[in-house]
């Protein structure tokens, strides 16, 4: 099981976010964030938003530091890439 993370440079409600996927299913990724106590509000299409105090705490249960650019080109390659708006589309 690997899963990514990238720094915490994303600005939202007072704080830093980091970006947590899973270049394999989303399976993968929510029982790293359950592992996480991270809860399941915070996934968001295809990854789980996580406060820059949790950034250390996500590596050390063994989530891989990568790049902004990183994460979107693993989640594009795996399949797993959800774009704002897909699943409204989706639906209707």
């Amino acid at each position: 099981m690997t899963l990514y993370i990238d720094p915490p440079a994303w600005p939202g409600h007072g704080r830093m976010w980091s970006h947590l996927v899973s270049d394999v299913s989303y399976d993968e990724l929510h029982v790293f964030a359950k592992r996480l106590g991270v809860p399941r509000r915070a996934f968001e299409r295809d990854h789980y938003d996580l406060p820059s105090h949790r950034y250390a705490d996500a590596v050390a249960a063994g989530a891989v530091e990568v790049s902004s650019r990183e994460v979107v080109r693993l989640l594009w390659r795996s399949g797993l890439r959800r774009r704002k708006g897909a699943l409204q589309r989706r639906s209707s």
